[in-house]
């Protein structure tokens, strides 16, 4: 007797379920979790889009994913159940007849009207995944507009009173604090690059508000990136050394996680290296990631036919709501608006 045993270890994710937004014969149009991967790669297998559907209607079934979406987003995915599906939407994917729309929670105040950002993205790093953007780079272009924005709640007088000096000094060590509020910004990625919209919204001075990445001062600086096109700031070494520090002997801080939202609890229930070795296998173990680690405030809301055949659209996220107290908008209308800012140059979207 042959005998082989298999041990793992495997990071928890989500217990959000997969929503189902569409399903026909050919195709099941889901609503992903943030926190799950689609696929199972590194240190996921279980735990991913792809096992967790399997496990769920059958594994002899193979669900096929047409669309790709990086862990910690969510939203719209296609999920087909034959070859022949699959190549169907990819090829209209890869033509580019397909709009696609996205809804981010940024620092503060977005630019009113219609924002292109066209400048081009570069992998700097492998390894990391990271992107900047750089003249060298490849061709990218992004349609953003401001979907509502909530300024911070106003401290009464005794709150304000009682903030000590070193809070008063944190805050003047931290510039991107004077950014207050946040937006509910539409994203329409014309092009289709790694990270592109977080790339091009810190760019614009505007990061995601918990991007563990691309809003995060122990990698970027005081400024984030923004608007550093030449590297003047910060090289690319320096950035690429900051973060491979993260998640081993650091914990990734993004700026909400300074945020009232986020107590002390979570700001120290985080993932990294924990120094401890497992008794079975000796291999490094992790600690288990906080709740604040398994969702970015980015959303795919909505993919829809040029040609209008289709469009499946999801509800806003929780977090892309108006907050307690405040007005503000719950759902999003068509995409002509978005569609009108680049037909010019991109007539195949119109």
């Amino acid at each position: 007797m042959i005998s082989h045993t298999l041990h793992r270890h495997e990071p928890p994710v989500t217990g959000a379920p997969i929503g189902i937004v569409h399903e026909d014969d050919d195709m099941i149009v889901i609503n992903k979790p943030a926190g799950v991967p689609v696929h199972p790669a590194g240190r996921y297998n279980y735990n991913s889009v792809i096992e967790i559907m399997k496990a769920e209607r059958g594994h002899q079934w193979n669900p096929l994913p047409c669309n790709r979406l990086d862990r910690l987003t969510s939203g719209i995915m296609f999920i087909a159940k034959y070859p022949k599906a699959a190549e169907k939407i990819s090829r209209q994917i890869e033509a580019r007849t397909v709009r696609k729309e996205y809804v981010a929670r940024v620092q503060g105040e977005f630019p009113d009207g219609d924002v292109v950002c066209d400048m081009p993205i570069l992998q700097i790093s492998p390894k990391l995944g990271l992107n900047r953007v750089r003249a060298n780079g490849k061709a990218a272009r992004t349609v953003f507009r401001k979907l509502a924005y909530y300024p911070p709640a106003t401290p009464n007088n005794r709150e304000a009173q009682s903030m000590s000096t070193a809070e008063t000094s944190a805050q003047e060590d931290r510039p991107w604090l004077n950014k207050k509020g946040y937006s509910i910004v539409r994203c329409l990625p014309v092009t289709g690059r790694t990270h592109q919209l977080r790339v091009h919204l810190q760019f614009l001075g505007h990061p995601i508000g918990n991007d563990p990445i691309y809003c995060n001062q122990r990698v970027w600086g005081a400024n984030l990136g923004a608007h550093d096109a030449d590297a003047s700031q910060d090289s690319d070494e320096d950035i690429i050394t900051r973060l491979a520090r993260m998640g081993k002997s650091e914990v990734a801080d993004a700026v909400a996680y300074h945020d009232e939202m986020v107590d002390e609890y979570n700001k120290k229930k985080s993932e990294k290296m924990s120094g401890e070795l497992c008794d079975i296998c000796q291999t490094p173990l992790y600690t288990d990631p906080g709740e604040q680690e398994l969702c970015l405030w980015l959303h795919s809301l909505r993919y829809e036919d040029a040609g209008g055949a289709w469009s499946y659209v999801s509800p806003l996220p929780n977090w892309a709501l108006p907050p307690e107290g405040m007005q503000g908008p719950r759902e999003v209308g068509s995409m002509e608006a978005l569609v009108l800012a680049t037909k010019d140059v991109n007539p195949e979207l119109a």
